[in-house]
């Protein structure tokens, strides 16, 4: 795979995929440029499932897939299954102790998957079970990181995962040294990443969690919503 100049890493749901029309024109832009940009999708979706939404939004194929909110990296132009992160992914993780621990929390309605990568559940508007769930975990000694985002969706990752990790992985791995990186998102789950210190946006139809953020120096909030956001932070970023 061949390292370009420009990386767009950028969630789907809600953020680059949403608005049909302020998608071509983001793509529109690259082409008329006449720039390369390395296209990392980054999603919470398992492969077969960003894998459907890739064909029904007609999405251009991601140079790098990121899949199961940072638990699973596909590279190479078949988009296999980087078995380095794969390893690191295995370390300490016990799915099977976390799903009979949620047992105990019966408003935790796990989600059906295809694989142990994570364990995810959804949740009606309850914080307050989520923060006993997660206490829970630590006093059990269970390695992981909990992720609570959209006040709905709860994802038990490998601890060692995560949209940041994940991302942070491929920059040092599979970009230039110098590549020039926006990093898009619209819910809790992309936090870790929008943190990482490069060039990011959070899109104008963001969830209250990423309205609630911090600023930080490279951080730009789009009034645009979807891929409308990302084409706003691309022209302040990189005109």
């Amino acid at each position: 795979m061949r390292k370009k100049p420009y990386m767009l890493a950028t969630d789907l749901d809600g953020t680059l995929v949403g608005d049909p029309s302020a998608l071509q024109r983001l793509l529109q832009h690259y082409e008329n440029s006449n720039i390369e940009v390395e296209l990392v999708y980054i999603t919470g979706r398992h492969f077969a499932s960003v894998s459907s939404l890739i064909e029904i939004e007609n999405l251009p194929k991601p140079d790098i897939l990121i899949t199961d909110v940072g638990a699973a990296i596909y590279t190479t132009e078949k988009l296999t299954e980087d078995t380095t992160w794969a390893k690191k992914m295995h370390i300490n993780w016990n799915p099977e102790r976390i799903i009979k621990l949620a047992s105990f929390f019966p408003t935790l309605q796990r989600q059906t998957l295809p694989s142990t990568k994570r364990v995810s559940f959804t949740v009606d508007q309850n914080e307050e079970v989520v923060k006993q769930f997660e206490k829970a975990l630590v006093e059990e000694n269970i390695p992981h990181k909990l992720i609570f985002s959209s006040n709905r969706d709860v994802d038990i990752l490998p601890e060692n995962s995560g949209k940041g990790e994940a991302l942070s992985y491929i920059l040092q791995n599979y970009a230039n040294e110098d590549v020039k990186v926006l990093i898009a998102g619209d819910s809790g789950n992309d936090i870790d990443m929008l943190t990482l210190g490069h060039p990011s946006v959070i899109v104008g139809n963001a969830q209250l969690e990423l309205v609630q953020m911090k600023n930080h120096p490279y951080l730009y909030r789009a009034t645009e919503h979807f891929a409308g956001g990302i084409y706003e932070a691309w022209l302040h970023f990189y005109k």
